[in-house]
């Protein structure tokens, strides 16, 4: 894995039903109301927005989120990400009971942005190549 490659992955048990969890993760335009670091989402096409992230470090990431599966009954949802961040997002929607829901997000990005190469190039060798 090289020093630009990130995989990560969270489980959240919520206190909310499963079918409003899914819902909630695939209207891509309200994460800005939920989500500080999303500032700001535009659709693109029918299963493509561009998000622009921002979190503690003074520097935004850019990137497409195009959907490649969004199955409710299943639970399972995942998107293409293209531009400052390559890779994909998944997630997985479970009912541990009525009102309980077990949710599983899992990344596998390669940042492309420039600056963050430029930034960490000194730290991390090769990451600026």
């Amino acid at each position: 894995m090289s020093l630009n490659e990130y995989r990560f992955r969270n489980v959240w048990w919520l206190d909310a039903v499963a079918a409003k969890v899914f819902d909630a993760l695939a209207d891509l335009a309200r994460y800005p109301a939920w989500w500080p670091d999303v500032r700001s989402v535009s659709q693109v096409d029918e299963d493509t927005a561009e998000v622009a992230c921002r979190a503690l470090l003074p520097y935004s990431l850019v990137f497409h989120m195009r959907r490649a599966e969004q199955d409710k009954r299943s639970g399972r949802l995942r998107v293409a990400l293209t531009g400052d961040l390559e890779g994909h997002c998944q997630g997985i929607v479970e009912a541990e009971h009525p009102y309980r829901t077990r949710l599983e997000i899992s990344q596998h990005v390669v940042v492309n942005k420039p600056l963050l190469r430029w930034l960490f190039g000194p730290i991390f060798p090769g990451l600026s190549d």
